[in-house]
């Protein structure tokens, strides 16, 4: 307390009273409040800080004794002032209560996966399908990008104001699994964006990354697991999936999880023309980027990176099993678009396989949900990269013989991209001469049906033996599976065993079944109980409004997968019913879809039991949801193009992907159902035709106002 000075000297004697006494006053006392809400903003400020140098750059400029001392400060003033935590507070990196299961999350933007390159030749084929798209010479210069192809788990946080809000797994790439509270246990993702003055962050920001563990710090988690008595994970990759899939947070925070950004959802966010730009932008923000992306002015460049990191893989900190080759051009990576599972402007370019030599024992032969017997060849168990191999793919009778392999070699077996294995070769310099031939069976393995493999339009017989026996019971178990598997509907925690548990119970015996499932006949079964049933019961409710691309893909139709599902949603815009009505030349007429397709398709709907199975369904309210509204406006819904002759401007394929990015369809031949013929040099007797039709007919001038929009 300070007082005011006097104007004179005082006795102070009561009996004398000055006439000025010292007059006492008091200034006002500081908030405490207040003091706390400004020293808690200053120790955020430098402990994230030191955070991005410690976790992020690998330049600490205090010592850990300093940065523990401003962290205990910290967490003493919070638990004072509870009511000034705050969301991006690295105190908030663990806590918050155990969950009892992780809310799905719809991605905005697609997380779509790569294909894949094996050699030198396959990536000089991707950059001459780009020219061929963009109608490139190659006299016209390609950039890319060359980042290391982290095996860990792809990831998506998004940012509001700068600060973490929600962080989710890649998941089938369109729905993942919200995972915030474990997300924000990584020390080095940021929580709350490194905006300044002159780089401020944008309102909202979705970014991609991958979640890994470093070698060091797996080998230290399995020692410590082993200490405890707890089973070790197979490989790095399984244990990051593992850590981020914990329901308390707090497990794993003491998991040894790192992370590096590789892109965003939407590069208008950050206003960035090129993917090394969008890199520059994250590190900007505080995000960790890999050391050994770099920027190639061709692809000489980036073959000569993809063999350095080849040599370089045993010397890093983490496991690396290729690199992702990416357009640099935002511009071109827009123009060439996106199929239904990978995006046309960047390939994964996959390092040599693993491989090793092991004895093949013996075959057995599955039947798929489709009919057809896969060969399956039976190892002595052999360690590949990390993961313990006793089983191959052999794929079909034909690669089998091509390959002369026999039960007793001593053969070749490789993880094919480091994942799936398969038989490369038999040593055939290390037979002793009692190895066997192998023999397809006959009969079916399953229902005794007589196997046979089909003729195709050729006339010649296809490579894959089947039985054609619909009602086979390992086809109807192999069409459960997928139809609650990751290439179905994806319904957690009715995973393959899961399924063959409840078929071999009698409760389901086609799809509809799953849906009648109740709680009373799920909790007696081995390994049940209400949680669980209960968890079941939810994940199969939350089925119950698929996409239709979803729901036609689940439903196992020869040669139908997630991109003819896609390329059929496009088309019939999300109704089911117009689906099971097309003719199969009208099935024909839509792009991408062949005559051995539309057969499927038409096989499938016009038998009687597929036709009762969707009734079913229908009944017990699985249903296609509505298509979600396209982003932006559709200035071409309603119209469909049909091109013929050579175009000048465009490749047909960038003509073709401009018009459905606008919401109109592509027709594969002239009919009534065409309204715009596009005519390009020759055109043929198409033009003829559409005359005669009444089709409106553009030449590529008005073709190009059109897409612009100044038609």
């Amino acid at each position: 307390m300070r007082t005011s000075p006097p104007a004179a000297f005082c006795c102070g004697s009561p009996r004398n009273p000055c006439e000025s006494r010292p007059t006492l006053t008091t200034s006002p006392l500081p908030d405490p409040l207040e003091t706390a809400r400004q020293r808690l903003a200053e120790l955020r400020a430098q402990l994230n800080f030191h955070a991005h140098r410690y976790y992020v750059l690998d330049d600490p400029l205090i010592a850990d004794a300093e940065y523990d001392r401003l962290f205990r400060e910290l967490l003493a003033l919070e638990e004072r002032y509870p009511t000034l935590v705050t969301s991006d507070s690295i105190s908030q990196r663990v806590g918050g209560a155990v969950l009892t299961a992780f809310r799905s999350v719809e991605h905005r933007v697609p997380m779509l996966s790569l294909e894949n390159a094996f050699d030198e030749a396959e990536l000089r084929q991707f950059e001459e399908r780009i020219r061929r798209f963009l109608t490139l010479d190659q006299k016209q210069s390609l950039a890319y990008m060359a980042e290391p192809k982290l095996d860990g788990l792809a990831v998506e946080l998004i940012y509001q104001n700068g600060t973490l809000t929600e962080g989710s797994t890649r998941g089938d790439g369109h729905t993942g699994e919200e995972i915030t509270a474990n997300l924000r246990t990584i020390h080095a993702l940021p929580l709350r964006l490194a905006a300044s003055q002159d780089s401020p962050a944008p309102d909202r920001l979705e970014v991609r990354g991958e979640v890994f563990i470093t070698t060091a710090g797996f080998k230290a988690l399995n020692e410590q697991r082993a200490r405890d008595g707890e089973p070790l994970f197979a490989n790095p990759r399984n244990a990051a999936a593992g850590s981020l899939r914990q329901l308390d947070s707090t497990v794993t925070a003491r998991r040894p999880l790192d992370f590096f950004v590789y892109g965003v959802a939407d590069p208008t966010q950050l206003q960035a023309t090129t993917q090394q730009e969008i890199l520059h932008r994250l590190q900007q923000l505080g995000f960790k980027v890999n050391p050994h992306i770099r920027h190639c002015h061709n692809l000489t460049e980036v073959i000569d990176h993809f063999q350095a990191l080849n040599q370089l893989r045993e010397q890093l900190p983490y496991e690396i099993d290729g690199m992702v080759v990416k357009v640099d051009s935002l511009d071109l990576q827009r123009r060439l678009g996106t199929k239904a599972r990978s995006p046309r402007w960047a390939i994964a370019a996959k390092f040599p396989a693993s491989q090793a030599t092991t004895r093949l024992k013996g075959v057995e032969f599955g039947v798929g949900r489709t009919g057809a017997i896969t060969p399956v060849a039976l190892l002595e168990p052999v360690n590949i990269g990390g993961v313990l191999v006793s089983r191959a793919s052999l794929h079909n009778e034909d690669i089998i013989n091509n390959k002369d392999l026999r039960v007793g070699d001593t053969v070749l077996v490789q993880r094919a991209g480091d994942v799936i294995p398969e038989v490369v070769k038999p040593l055939v310099e290390l037979r002793r001469g009692d190895e066997q031939k192998i023999s397809m069976p006959v009969n079916c393995p399953e229902c005794g049906h007589r196997l046979r493999r089909e003729l195709k339009k050729d006339g010649v017989a296809e490579s894959v033996t089947r039985c054609p026996n619909r009602d086979c019971a390992a086809q109807l178990l192999r069409r459960l599976i997928h139809f609650t598997g990751k290439a179905g509907l994806d319904i957690d925690g009715l995973g393959k065993k899961i399924m063959e548990q409840l078929v071999a119970a009698r409760l389901v015996k086609d799809i509809p079944d799953i849906y009648r499932l109740t709680a009373d006949k799920l909790v007696d079964l081995d390994g049940w109980g209400e949680l669980s049933a209960a968890n079941a019961l939810r994940a199969i409710a939350a089925s119950r409004e698929p996409s239709f691309a979803r729901l036609v893909s689940a439903l196992g139709i020869k040669n139908v997968g997630e991109e003819v599902a896609a390329m059929l949603e496009r088309h019939f815009h999300g109704s089911l019913a117009s689906l099971q009505a097309a003719s199969k030349d009208e099935l024909m007429q839509i792009e991408g879809i062949g005559e051995e397709i539309a057969t499927q398709l038409r096989a499938f709907f016009d038998r009687e039991d597929n036709r009762q199975i969707l009734a079913a369904l229908d009944e017990l309210g699985v249903r296609v949801k509505a298509p979600p509204p396209a982003a932006g406006d559709q200035p071409l819904a309603g119209r469909v193009f049909l091109f013929t002759g050579s175009l000048a401007g465009f490749s047909r394929n960038e003509a073709k992907a401009r018009v459905k990015e606008m919401g109109g369809q592509v027709a594969g031949g002239i009919s009534r159902k065409v309204t715009d013929l596009v005519c390009g040099d020759e055109p043929g007797s198409k033009r003829a035709k559409a005359a005669e039709l009444g089709i409106r007919i553009l030449n590529e001038e008005e073709f190009r106002a059109v897409i612009n929009r100044q038609e």
